[in-house]
């Protein structure tokens, strides 16, 4: 019996599901329709194709990431008082912004778009801007470190290169963080990727990323 309520958010969620155990590309009608439990053609009643549902997944999950963010609300006015090193404040900022990704279907999402990147302009488009704001939010960081006398006055060009650096180290080490969570994910099929979200955070990863900013910042500090 099919489930009642089917819309195009559910197809969405299920297409991005069998995505990530099957790939995108594998992904077909009958997957999706059997995930939902219902007929293949009823996913009709709510998109004209295959290609359709692709390209509202896409759109889905580019406006998922928009709303990530490095710098949480508050973190820049309470720099004054907080009494931590530049180190410790990003090493914060890293383990939140890692731990964000320990959820579904965010989890699935981020392993979407990093995927079809390399298949799809819009894909590609999308992690380009999560790139840039990214690097935007860091660069707002370090220009606020400075003010508040956490690291050594800089031209606005050694901040820029500085953040630039910091962003590459912070993503590649969240790309290794997702890659390792997914193939523990693929190596335990009984938990379930659903149930594997709650095992603690990769510390080791954690650490990796900690070590490699605390090395950049050094440099300046």
């Amino acid at each position: 019996m099919g489930r009642k309520n089917i819309s195009q958010e559910k197809i969405i969620q299920a297409f991005l599901a069998s995505a990530f155990e099957k790939s995108a590309g594998a992904t077909s009608l009958s997957d999706i329709a059997e995930y939902l439990e219902i007929k293949k053609a009823s996913l009709y009643n709510h998109f004209q194709s295959r290609d359709a549902m692709y390209d509202a997944t896409v759109y889905h999950c580019g406006k998922c990431i928009e709303k990530i963010s490095f710098l949480p609300e508050k973190t820049l006015e309470n720099l004054k008082t907080n009494k931590s090193t530049a180190s410790q404040i990003f090493k914060k900022l890293i383990t939140r912004y890692f731990e964000i990704y320990d959820s579904e279907p965010l989890f699935q999402v981020y392993t979407f778009i990093h995927t079809e990147q390399y298949f799809n302009v819009e894909a590609l488009q999308i992690v380009e801007k999560e790139i840039k704001k990214n690097n935007e939010e860091i660069t707002i960081i370090l220009k606020n470190l400075m003010e508040v006398h956490k690291i050594p006055q800089k031209t606005d060009k050694e901040i820029k290169e500085l953040a630039n650096s910091l962003t590459s180290v912070i993503l590649q080490q969240r790309d290794f963080y997702i890659a390792t969570r997914k193939e523990t994910i693929r190596q335990n099929p009984d938990c379930g990727a659903g149930s594997l979200f709650a095992l603690p955070t990769d510390q080791k990863a954690l650490t990796n990323a900690g070590k490699l900013v605390e090395n950049l910042l050094k440099i300046i500090e």
